[in-house]
């Protein structure tokens, strides 16, 4: 298979990368860098380009059997006005120029991300894919990013937009934000700590793109996330008692509103989210549980 990865020298984009080599497959790879990084594979073909604008970058496209869509700037920062443009156009224009540079080529699948922040903070409800979309910035995003990637489907496209949950990784990620404040002994739960936290080990991710690419009946929203959320306090006792330290200093709500903005409302109210597509398709995690996946990922490093 040959493969196109849009925002491929990103935290997951340089793992997939990997995992598509180790699979026999061929990768391209489309990203902002004028060069790739010092540790990418030499197999790999590197494009540099704006994918949030039209260019030469487009003519990679339409010679791939899939093209999988990460570009997109980090959400973890205050979100001012200038902030969220960026962040809403580095989705929704680059998939747009995705979409534009698939037309006519029904034999190709597009696996678009997207986020479980497309159902909006639901409380302590289950939800499904067959959820509704939420009416916060994250969630109406959500929604604009997912819709450019189904236009591929006018064409013949095979479209699965996967919702990621907060991916659980060794190179950075929101572990990476998170491990500091602990090793500090400040790390603790945020707000009341009772919002739900719906994450995914990196090798389960990984695993469930090859799963997804390959399962060639499958279209739609698929979530890709543990199937067993936690609460935020639970995530903060795990951690601090794998990194061996204290996760009763709580960050008040106030407090993280106040640095944050609009972005800590992500933080302090979260929703519990299923795969149940995932799960029924068959799909097996290696890390279903936190505590395993945490031990997996920062275990070792303490």
């Amino acid at each position: 298979m040959k493969a196109l990865i849009t925002g491929g020298l990103g935290f997951v984009g340089t793992q997939l990368c990997s995992r598509l080599l180790k699979k026999g497959h061929a990768v391209t790879i489309v990203d902002h860098s004028p060069r790739p990084h010092s540790g990418t594979p030499p197999e790999v073909k590197y494009v540099a380009g704006d994918t949030t604008a039209r260019g030469s970058w487009q003519d990679e496209v339409g010679k791939q059997d899939a093209i999988i869509n990460l570009a997109g700037a980090s959400i973890f920062r205050r979100w001012t006005d200038e902030t969220k443009k960026l962040i809403h156009d580095s989705r929704v224009l680059t998939t747009r120029n995705v979409v534009e540079a698939m037309a006519q080529k029904r034999d190709v699948t597009l696996c678009s991300a997207s986020a479980v922040g497309y159902y909006g903070f639901r409380g302590d409800e289950e939800v499904t894919e067959k959820g509704k979309p939420g009416d916060d910035f994250l969630a109406r995003l959500c929604s604009d990013w997912e819709n450019e990637a189904h236009k591929a489907s006018r064409d013949g496209a095979r479209v699965v937009v996967t919702r990621f949950g907060i991916v659980l990784g060794k190179t950075g990620g929101a572990l990476g934000q998170m491990i500091p404040a602990f090793k500090w002994f400040v790390g603790g739960p945020l707000g009341s700590g009772n919002q739900w936290f719906s994450w995914i080990h990196m090798e389960d991710l990984l695993g469930a793109i090859l799963f997804v690419l390959e399962k060639h009946d499958l279209e739609g929203p698929v979530n890709l996330c543990s199937p067993n959320p936690v609460r935020n306090k639970e995530l903060a006792k795990a951690l601090g008692k794998i990194l061996g330290r204290p996760s009763f200093l709580k960050a008040p709500g106030f407090m993280i509103r106040a640095i944050l903005g609009e972005f800590g409302s992500v933080l302090l109210e979260g929703q519990r989210v299923i795969p149940d597509r995932l799960l029924k398709e068959g799909f097996a995690f290696h890390y279903p549980e936190l505590t395993d996946a945490l031990q997996e990922v920062v275990g070792k490093k303490r």
